[in-house]
C-alpha cells in the first residue's frame, strides 16, 4: 500500500482523521473537487448537507477506482463547506458515516475543513477535494 496513516506523539489524536499520511508510491493522482453531482450531473440532495456530503465522498470514490485507486490511497481530503458552522459536524460527520458504510471503510487521511460563502453551484453545500498517491 502506498499511504502509511500515522497520529505522531505530541499530535492530538482525532478520531475523524490521522494527522500525518507517508506516500511511498509513484503515481500521485490530484482529484478535482467533487460536488454532490450523480453521474448525470443532477445535484444529490438539495438543501441536505449530509446527503452531500455523502455524495461527493462516493465522487471520490468513483475517480479513484477510474484510475486504479481506492481510498487506502487517500493521502489528503480538502472539504469545503458553505456557512460553515460548527453546529454542522453532526451532519457533515453523517454523511461521512453513509458513505463509509457503502464503500466498507473508515476514511481517515489528513484532511482540512474549509468555511466558504458560496460554491460554483448555489444548490452545492459541500466541495471535497483529493490526494492519491498510488503504487
Amino acid at each position: 500500500m502506498a499511504i502509511t496513516l500515522v497520529n505522531p506523539d505530541g499530535l492530538p489524536k482525532i478520531d475523524a482523521y490521522r494527522q500525518v499520511s507517508v506516500a511511498t508510491g509513484s503515481k500521485l493522482v490530484f482529484i478535482a473537487g467533487q460536488v454532490a453531482w450523480d453521474a448525470d450531473g443532477v445535484t444529490v440532495g438539495e438543501g441536505d448537507l449530509a446527503a452531500q456530503v455523502e455524495q461527493c465522498y462516493l465522487n471520490v470514490a468513483t475517480a479513484l477506482a477510474g484510475v486504479g485507486g481506492s481510498f487506502d490511497d487517500l493521502a489528503k481530503l480538502t472539504v469545503y463547506v458553505v456557512d460553515w458552522t460548527p453546529d454542522k459536524m453532526p451532519l457533515f460527520g453523517e454523511g461521512v458515516a453513509r458513505a463509509a458504510a457503502k464503500l466498507g471503510l473508515t476514511p481517515v487521511p489528513p484532511g482540512s475543513l474549509i468555511g466558504v460563502a458560496t460554491l460554483d453551484v448555489p444548490d452545492h453545500l459541500v466541495e471535497v477535494e483529493a490526494v492519491a498517491v498510488i503504487d
